[in-house]
């Protein structure tokens, strides 16, 4: 198996693991279950070397300095940590945390409309914190498109956890006209589609453009599905910034994706260049929320060409984390 092939790397620690971990985190708190990170900080240095490989690669990209060990225990235990926060924000025990928000008046504006919306999301930092979101205006519809079958073993506590975000949940990993139809329907209704757009799987059509000074591929997918159903988009990162604190971040990006088919390989490259360079603006200000854990820039594996959407959607949401 190719390091590069991030969709066929094991879950972490196994499925018991991962419930154990929940069930301390439900049942003894917070505090408790964040002691717990630092058995696992070290279990995944020790016996995940594809991870910590990974790790130091994108941290001397992100960070321009030689790279320590304490660097890549800190990455691996920032991922960590916000995995065990994934477990009380869909619980629904915000309260915990102290999470700012910062430019919802353009995504209000759309949605107060009854616009639906795309929400271009990364693994960068936390994608649940906009749950936040959700729970201050319980109007707001949420969909999220998510390839259920990649740690399934997460998938399934996070669904024990918010039953309604999960009956709610567009399974990325079907037909890819299927996709479409679905986050079609879901914005037509109003909703707030969130989606993560920087992995590109295995021989998915991607693009690539520089990112840390080094050309890296990104799925054309998301930005396909948005030119065929003409919705704004607006970025999103919940960045992590240690204790209980996140910083929740909205960026308008486009009222509407236009893509005419004699310019679509340019105009693909034109608008995934310009979102890399956002998504590059954060990495720099948050090095340690980054969580592809794999060989980001596939220097041994060529991109696959630019294809259709309905062909290439179902990475648009690939995978929740590492």
């Amino acid at each position: 198996m190719s390091e590069n092939d991030w969709k066929r790397r094991p879950e972490g620690g196994g499925r018991l693991a991962i419930r154990l971990i929940g069930g301390i985190a439900r049942h003894g708190g917070r505090g408790i279950a964040r002691a717990c990170l630092y058995p696992i900080t070290a279990y995944f240095y020790c016996v995940r070397a594809v991870e910590r490989r990974a790790s130091r690669d994108y941290l001397q990209r992100v960070l321009g300095r030689p790279v320590r060990a304490r660097d890549i225990a800190r990455h691996i235990h920032t991922f960590a940590a916000t995995i065990l926060d994934r477990v009380f924000l869909l619980a629904g025990r915000t309260g915990l945390f102290d999470i700012r928000a910062q430019g919802t008046g353009h995504l209000h504006a759309h949605l107060d409309q009854g616009r639906g919306v795309l929400v271009f999301g990364s693994h960068l930092g936390s994608f649940d914190a906009l749950r936040v979101l959700a729970r201050q205006r319980p109007d707001l519809k949420l969909r999220v498109l998510l390839d259920r079958s990649h740690n399934a073993a997460i998938t399934e506590l996070l669904d024990e956890l918010d039953p309604q975000l999960a009956s709610g949940v567009i399974d990325a990993g079907q037909e890819g006209t299927a996709v479409v139809l679905a986050i079609q329907q879901a914005l037509e209704e109003g909703a707030m589609v969130a989606m993560l757009v920087d992995r590109a799987r295995p021989g998915e059509a991607a693009v690539p453009v520089p990112l840390l000074d080094c050309d890296a591929p990104f799925p054309t997918a998301p930005w396909l599905i948005a030119s065929v159903l003409k919705a704004p988009v607006v970025l999103a990162f919940g960045l992590y910034r240690g204790g209980n604190r996140y910083d929740l971040l909205f960026e308008p990006f486009t009222a509407a994706v236009e893509i005419p088919r004699p310019r679509r390989a340019e105009l693909l490259s034109l608008l995934i260049r310009r979102y890399a360079g956002r998504l590059e603006h954060h990495l720099r200000d948050a090095p340690f929320n980054w969580f592809n854990f794999y060989d980001f820039w596939q220097t041994e594996r060529p991109s696959a060409p630019a294809g259709d959407a309905a062909g290439g959607s179902g990475g648009a949401g690939a995978g929740r984390r590492g």
